[in-house]
């Protein structure tokens, strides 16, 4: 007798146990941030490929949340870890959790930060219209440092061990010491400098709107050669394989030897450039004035395809999980087959989309002039999602381990 009261006791347990583990810890399974997820800086990487191999929503996406500011955005957002970094026209370098969308702190300016940060170790990087660039604290949101151009800072700062690289609308590119604000060195150009440094080696890559590509020595600052465009240039070159991608208000997408300054091929779009490229895979993906999103093979130029939007196309592409995100005048978010350019989704907001996208962690996060900062998810994440809601789940497990304790109990009597 004693010996059966044993047994079922033992049956019960282990009947109710997935029960009781369920309910201490939900039948979910998550995945933590790593830096491999992380997109740190505009255009990801210091080469600014626009590239990343963390996973993107590819179909059936769904808005997870959105937050509004108090202006247009057009900076676009950095992601580290379960925050968001990312600027308003209303003078605010806001910090979210890339969760929810919750306002963890804001840092006032005053002037519009339309730049896209820069996140290196505890610290964020950012310029502002109020011709400064700051330096501030990633946990708390406090001001570490600021240094003070002569000009308006919407070039994104380019961070390299304890060197910070960007361009400023007084004409100058800057190179200053990221950890004390100090300037180490500034190169002159012609005209305002809209465009973020890409660095690879001693060879810092920036444009200005005085029509050049600038190669300049990075601890020196000293040019090692330029190359003339027929027009202004707000883009940030993407510098792979010893080449250099760009765009030109002149029309074209221009390929460089990244070692010379020597022209290999430039392509001829209907409008203005003044989108950013990406280069990954062989290919180069960018967008014009004139309403497309245009793939070319990155050895030779030649037009792989291309889609068009309803709007002016000014963000710049990023690539994930092959396929190609980016945002339209016309109000939407596009995902596109980076293979043959066909429309995979787009997702409507209430304005244009001049922000460029983040993706990391199975997301991909964008601003709008209708001064939200967006989070999408498609319906298969890196998150494990239950079919049916979780309360449903519990009570199945309940009404399994119930059955299995009746029959327990049935077979105990059995053996008395």
């Amino acid at each position: 007798m004693k010996k059966s009261k044993t047994n079922l006791f033992t049956i019960l347990l282990l009947a109710i146990m997935p029960l009781l583990s369920c309910a201490a810890y939900p039948c979910l399974s998550t995945n933590a941030s790593s830096s491999a997820n992380d997109w740190p800086m505009f255009r990801n990487n210091l080469t600014h490929t626009g590239e990343t191999t963390s996973k993107g929503p590819v179909a059936e996406v769904v808005k997870i949340w959105n937050f509004t500011t108090w202006g247009v955005v057009w900076s676009s957002p950095i992601v580290v870890g379960d925050r968001i970094y990312i600027g308003s026209d209303d003078g605010n370098l806001f910090c979210l959790n890339s969760e929810t969308g919750e306002r963890i702190w804001n840092y006032p300016t005053g002037q519009t930060v339309g730049t896209t940060p820069a996140v290196v170790g505890s610290y964020v990087y950012m310029g502002s219209y109020d011709n400064n660039v700051y330096c501030i604290e990633a946990a708390t949101g406090y001001k570490v440092w600021n240094y003070s151009t002569n000009g308006y800072v919407q070039s994104s700062p380019t961070i390299v061990g304890d060197k910070l690289y960007v361009g400023s609308y007084d004409g100058q590119v800057y190179c200053l010491n990221a950890q004390t604000g100090d300037k180490i060195w500034n190169f002159t150009t012609q005209s305002l400098v809209e465009s973020s440094a890409s660095v690879v080696g001693e060879l810092v890559y920036i444009a200005s709107c005085d029509g050049n590509l600038y190669c300049l020595d990075a601890q020196t600052g000293t040019k090692v050669w330029n190359y003339t465009t027929g027009n202004v240039v707000e883009s940030t070159p993407a510098v792979v394989n010893g080449r250099v991608y760009i765009g030109s208000e002149d029309r074209k997408v221009y390929c460089f030897n990244a070692l010379t300054g020597e022209r290999i091929w430039n392509y001829t779009t209907r409008n203005r450039i003044y989108s950013s490229p990406a280069v990954a895979n062989g290919r180069v993906f960018i967008g014009s004035y004139d309403r497309d999103v245009y793939c070319l093979d990155a050895d030779s130029g030649i037009p792989v395809w291309n889609f068009s939007t309803r709007g002016l196309v000014s963000s710049s592409p990023a690539i994930a999980s092959g396929c190609v995100y980016v945002g339209s005048y016309d109000r939407n978010l596009y995902c596109l087959n980076a293979s043959d350019g066909s429309k995979l989704w787009n997702y409507t907001v209430r304005a244009g989309i001049s922000s460029s996208p983040a993706v990391s962690n199975g997301k991909v996060y964008v601003g709008s002039w209708d001064h939200g900062v967006y989070a999408f998810s498609g319906i298969t994440t890196s998150t494990t999602v239950n079919a049916f809601p979780t309360e449903y789940v519990y009570t199945s497990v309940a009404i399994v381990s119930l059955v299995v304790a009746v029959i327990a109990v049935m077979l105990a009597r059995r053996k008395k």
